[in-house]
């Protein structure tokens, strides 16, 4: 059954980006202003809908509470593609998010595109510190713009029960531009695992935790403080991940 409902979902999703990526990258920039980013919430409710009614995955948010009503830096738990699409939900309604990402993604045919047209942050993880200039530079003008700004500081999808080091650029520009940060966990490669065709049914748990202004904070500081808080909360919302854990309390 899980090999008919991705099956069905991909034809779906390939269609569905068939149909709808050319007004993000045509569209979009000809309107200017919001459309791109109007355009492309159009391709993703489009395929969250068949996430969530031919895949049957779904989400419970906790701690929706905790999202600041202004624009501010969320660092997230990577674990698959669901979550790109989803955590956009978390931010207040009518808010719009920009990612930070590699620049080859906006090579990517239709996907890829629709990010450029939607000005995402994009870096040159090669450049170094001029990345993390990178960054900031767009991150500040993002901000100021009225979005909020995701970035998954492991810098990779990461299985679950795993965990990578936690990268400075996120908490980078938290610091310079002195805004508020919110960490966010969520167990979402249960269901659908990194580069995996078969997706499972179910129920995601995304948690938000409690927000934090990163003025006068150092990047390790604000990094240690994201990590502390995310990686506690996985071992809360997924403890069959941590069985050494859990035998020690």
């Amino acid at each position: 059954m899980n090999a008919i409902r991705s099956t069905l979902f991909m034809a779906y999703a390939i269609v569905w980006s068939v149909l709808t990526a050319p007004l993000v990258v045509i569209a979009g920039p000809l309107l200017r202003g919001i459309w791109a980013y109007r355009f492309g919430k159009l391709w993703r409710l489009g395929t969250q809908f068949g996430v969530e009614n031919i895949l049957g995955i779904r989400p419970k948010v906790i701690g929706r509470e905790n999202m600041p009503a202004e624009p501010c830096v969320i660092l997230s738990k990577h674990q698959s593609a669901w979550e790109t699409m989803t955590l956009q939900d978390c931010v207040p309604a009518g808010a719009y998010c920009v990612f930070v990402l590699k620049k080859e993604l906006l090579k990517v045919p239709f996907v890829g595109w629709g990010l450029a047209a939607m000005k995402m942050i994009s870096i040159d993880r090669a450049a170094g510190k001029d990345a993390l200039d990178q960054v900031v530079s767009q991150g500040r003008e993002r901000l100021k713009q009225g979005f909020y700004v995701i970035l998954f500081p492991e810098g990779t999808r990461v299985a679950p029960g795993q965990k990578k080091r936690y990268k400075p650029g996120g908490a980078y520009l938290a610091t310079r531009v002195g805004c508020k940060v919110v960490p966010i966990a969520h167990d979402a490669g249960e269901l659908w695992p990194r580069q995996a065709f078969l997706k499972k049914p179910g129920t995601v748990t995304i948690s938000i935790g409690p927000a934090f202004d990163a003025t006068g904070m150092t990047e390790a500081e604000v990094n240690e403080k994201a990590e502390a808080w995310i990686e506690g909360e996985m071992h809360r919302i997924s403890p069959h991940r941590y069985p050494d854990a859990a035998s020690r309390t």
